[in-house]
């Protein structure tokens, strides 16, 4: 079926900019930030611990496991280094991009993942926010409210720390989880505590906080600080490396039929956001090797000539080459 030049164009620009804006919502943050006063010293390092011992997770058989740079510092505690951002110690606030991903894991085969995690801290509360694909699209959702009373930050001369933040789920992010889950979570649900240093030093040293947890469990070997992690290398590489690549396995094929892409040279554990004629649709982690696969139906009702295949990583690592495949008159 032929589609109108004009509309798909317009099409193709509105979800390229939504996909932009959900792989840089320090762009948009910014954007809102802009009238009003901007927070004062720029965040360079630190990191998020979330722990869920106790929560409406633990009590409804789902787990929280992380993907890299982000790490487990005990069973059932993670920290997620800060990858950028700002903060005001004065007022106590903050806005952080923390590294790494929320994978949540449940009775069944598939893991719930949230990626291009974002924390909001403010006088009068906070709120921790995520990406997912609900529905084959890729949005971003308000996942908990974050509590601030009676969790004054402690200003140190190169950090902000708040410890003993509670963390409760939205309405949204109660619905994410019953949608994925098939349990019954509702706003309110305890989601644990965070415990946050934000880094505001020249160096970006931020103590012990970025290396060891509150039980004192230091980082697991091999994983590093999280400041110095393979994501974040990976967004320093010099220009000259070479990136992410793509490929199809099928170069045609008939409307209806499955057709399959798969990427290399991704980072360990990102998430990355598979796209076909400009619908983001799935979701992937890449493996140990950095390589994605997935299958995927071409509609029964795809018109006949060339589409094209884009996998685009959260959180700003660039885009790979785009893949094309032509879709054939059934013979």
């Amino acid at each position: 079926m032929a589609k109108r030049p004009g509309v798909r164009s317009r099409a193709a620009a509105l979800a390229a900019g939504a996909l932009f804006a959900l792989c840089c919502p320090t762009v948009a943050a910014a954007q809102v930030r802009a009238e009003g006063e901007a927070l004062s010293r720029e965040v360079s390092g630190g990191s998020a611990s979330w722990a869920t011992g106790g929560s409406a997770l633990t009590g409804r058989g789902v787990s929280l496991d992380v993907t890299r740079p982000a790490v487990h510092a005990s069973a059932d505690r993670a920290s997620f280094p800060a990858l950028g951002g700002a903060a005001d110690p004065e007022s106590g606030s903050a806005e952080m991009e923390l590294g790494g991903a929320a994978r949540f894991e449940g009775s069944g085969a598939r893991s719930l993942v949230l990626a291009g995690l974002r924390l909001r801290l403010a006088g009068d509360g906070g709120a921790l926010y995520g990406r997912t694909v609900v529905d084959g699209r890729a949005r971003e959702l308000a996942l908990a409210e974050v509590a601030t009373a009676g969790a004054d930050p402690v200003v140190r001369a190169t950090a902000v720390t708040w410890t003993g933040l509670r963390a409760s789920l939205t309405a949204e992010g109660a619905a994410l989880l019953s949608s994925w889950s098939g349990a019954r979570f509702t706003a309110g649900d305890g989601l644990g505590v965070l415990e946050v240093t934000a880094g505001t030093g020249e160096t970006g040293e931020v103590g012990e906080a970025a290396e060891v947890g509150e039980t004192g469990a230091a980082v697991p070997e091999g994983a590093g600080s999280p400041q110095a992690s393979p994501g974040a290398a990976a967004q320093t590489r010099a220009g000259g490396q070479e990136g992410p690549t793509v490929a199809v396995a099928r170069a045609a094929l008939t409307a209806g039929a499955e057709q399959t892409v798969t990427g290399a040279g991704f980072t360990p554990g990102a998430v990355v956001l598979v796209a076909i004629d400009g619908d983001t649709r799935y979701q992937v982690v890449a493996d140990a090797r950095g390589g994605i696969a997935r299958s995927f139906p071409v509609y029964a009702n795809a018109f006949e000539g060339e589409h094209t295949v884009v996998l685009t990583v959260v959180g700003g690592e660039r885009s790979a080459p785009s893949a094309r495949f032509g879709v054939e008159a059934p013979h």
